[in-house]
């Protein structure tokens, strides 16, 4: 078991959420749902938690209500190695949900998400000038185009 496992608090999609998840990132699984008992506080048989697990990363989903929401403080990263899993995981994710900047989005359950290419650390560390302009060139996109960061990044 992981140390440290992101838990999701959802309104009552959890386990809706779990599947679209699943189903988006190919080496995903359910691992198991749990139902709320006659303890409550949930309704005795409704979702209570699901348990799965995308790229290995095992993740806790929770039916908890209202009092939690989410916002962009917390978001999951996905790095991407081409513009066709940039292209794949941005339309799956954001399908339903809403397009923010810089390679950002919230899916159609409120949470957010970065799609972004694997270079990205390289491209922005090191070297200021290269930085500076690899994040001009991602400051105005909303979808990341990796020859365009790369282009940046070289100085083309």
């Amino acid at each position: 078991m992981q140390k440290i496992t992101p838990f999701i608090w959802f309104k009552d999609q959890a386990e809706e959420a779990m599947q679209f998840y699943v189903s988006v990132f190919k080496n995903s699984r359910t691992i198991s749902v749990a139902h709320y008992t006659d303890a409550g506080p949930g309704p005795k048989g409704s979702v209570m938690t699901t348990y799965f697990e995308i790229e290995g990363q095992p993740f806790v989903a929770l039916n908890g209500g209202e009092e939690a929401k989410f916002n962009q403080a917390i978001s999951f990263v996905v790095n991407c190695d081409t513009q066709d899993e940039i292209d794949y995981y941005w339309s799956k994710l954001a399908e339903g949900g809403k397009e923010i900047q810089c390679g950002w989005l919230v899916d159609r359950f409120g949470v957010t998400w970065q799609i972004v290419p694997s270079q990205m650390p390289e491209w922005v560390s090191g070297d200021p000038e290269k930085a500076n302009r690899v994040m001009k060139a991602l400051m105005p996109m909303k979808k990341l185009d990796i020859a365009t960061l790369q282009a940046a990044y070289d100085g083309k």
